[in-house]
């Protein structure tokens, strides 16, 4: 038993590795609707109609029942994103500005191991995503002057790019492993999944907001720092009634150690934290070939003083400092609805719906230029085509609707600068008459295998397919 339990792990951990990538584009924040290819179909809906390997990913106690199966995915996600800028904008380039880097990897990976029949464990790996920009150079503003009053001196001086900095734009990469164990008790089913979380985070063209950090050498442009932690994910399965499910789960806030190299722009000293989360839902089978369901969710951003904190202002010292300025994040609420159809042996359809609040508001566009993350709005479909009696394929795609967020440029330049005897100060301000507008859409294409083994074959790699 321990050797079956050795060569499966030792499996499992191969296929995470093959799996681990960068992220992408999500819909709630940094969250994606769904982590399977089967879940991307159902809009993140199964959270009480388990099926595959990456149902744990949301619910740890959705693998009883399940066949020792192994799983791969990958999906791929075309996005846009950008901002405008119009008026008497300072602090930004002006214009229709649009990043880069539109493609994005998405992998998944798990397998599923049954103990016996009450019991079974399993692993999973998957990555989170949102905050990915790369903005051109070749965007102008203009450089930055005192008031006349102020003796009209030079604030700051652009290098292009929407900051004046040069390319600009955010990289952050988060993997997450975890090992699931789950037991049934009668009707209910209880998981409970470790979690172990990496993110890589990279900033670039951010310098010219060095006077405002709290260590200016750790702001910008210093390659790809790596932080560290965990968590753990618990859930509950019950079904009271043959056919109708309810289930329930959370996760914990996964704390990290911090990115080191930009402590000068994340607040608290680069700490950025997963936020916890908290699920449920209900499925119901209306006939024995059609099933229903409908999920809610619930993301703690307020939790996490980075993401949370207020954009602005910005004052000398305050980017990175304990409790500094953050992303003006907030909670957010999203709820999905699926429907799957096994119209017969080979074919099983499905199409879902998503939606979710905004994740900031009019008062934090400026910093969020850096992170669009403002898609509400996800249709879906997909299919599962069974190719023999082990193997199937899983197919998905996913459309965000375009969705935009506005409000007016914020000014962080606060100088004190001399007129005679007497300071200047220029505060910080929403500059009457600007509208930037974040803006964000695109559109995820995902493909899965699945291979479940036959009962009684322990063999360490399928011996047919």
């Amino acid at each position: 038993m321990q050797q079956k339990f050795r060569r499966a792990l030792l499996a499992s951990l191969s296929l995470a590795a093959v799996a681990a990538g960068t992220c992408a584009n999500a819909n709630e924040g940094l969250e994606l609707i769904g982590y399977g290819v089967r879940q991307k179909a159902l809009a993140g809906a199964d959270l009480a109609a388990p099926d595959d390997a990456m149902a744990a990913s949301s619910n740890p106690a959705g693998i009883i029942g399940l066949p020792r199966e192994y799983q791969f995915g990958m999906g791929f996600l075309v996005a846009d994103r950008g901002y405008e800028a119009y008026g008497p904008v300072s602090v930004v380039a002006p214009g229709y500005v649009e990043s880069g880097r539109p493609l994005f990897p998405i992998p998944n990976g798990g397998s599923v191991h049954p103990i016996d029949a009450d019991s079974a464990w399993a692993e999973i790996s998957y990555t989170n995503g949102g905050v990915n920009t790369a903005y051109s150079m070749w965007n102008f503003r203009p450089n930055v002057f005192a008031p006349a009053v102020a003796g009209g001196g030079l604030i700051s001086l652009s290098a292009g790019g929407p900051f004046g900095g040069g390319f600009t734009g955010v990289d952050l990469e988060q993997e997450f492993f975890s090992l699931v164990y789950a037991r049934k008790f009668g009707p209910v089913s209880i998981g409970f999944a470790p979690i172990f979380a990496a993110q890589a985070f990279n900033a670039q063209g951010l310098k010219v907001f060095a006077p405002y950090s709290s260590n200016p050498f750790h702001i910008s442009d210093n390659g790809y720092d790596y932080s560290f932690g965990g968590g753990f994910k618990i859930g509950a399965l019950w079904e009271p009634i043959k056919g109708f499910r309810v289930a329930l789960a959370g996760t914990t806030p996964m704390f990290m150690t911090p990115f080191s190299k930009y402590s000068g722009l994340i607040a608290d000293g680069g700490r950025f934290d997963v936020p916890a989360d908290a699920s449920a839902g209900l499925a119901y089978d209306l006939t024995p070939d059609l099933t229903a369901m409908v999920s809610w969710k619930h993301i703690f951003y307020s939790a996490v003083p980075s993401m949370s904190n207020s954009s602005f202002p910005i004052y000398p010292g305050s980017l990175g400092a304990w409790n500094g300025t953050g992303f003006g994040w907030r909670d957010v609420d999203g709820e999905s609805f699926g429907l799957e159809w096994r119209a017969n042996k080979q074919w099983t359809l499905r199409a879902g719906y998503q939606h979710s609040s905004s994740l900031y508001g009019s008062q934090s566009v400026t910093t969020n230029i850096l992170a669009p993350a403002v898609t509400n709005h996800h249709a879906t479909a997909g299919f599962s085509y069974q190719i023999t009696k082990n193997s199937s394929i899983d197919f998905s795609t996913v459309y965000a609707f375009k969705n935009s967020v506005s409000g007016p440029e914020a000014d962080p330049y606060v100088q004190f600068l001399a007129f005679g005897f007497f300071p200047v100060t220029v505060p910080p301000q929403y500059r009457p008459g600007t509208t930037i507008t974040n803006f964000a859409y695109g559109a995820e294409f995902s493909i899965g295998y699945n291979y479940k083994f036959d009962v009684g074959d322990n063999s360490f790699i399928p011996t047919h397919f």
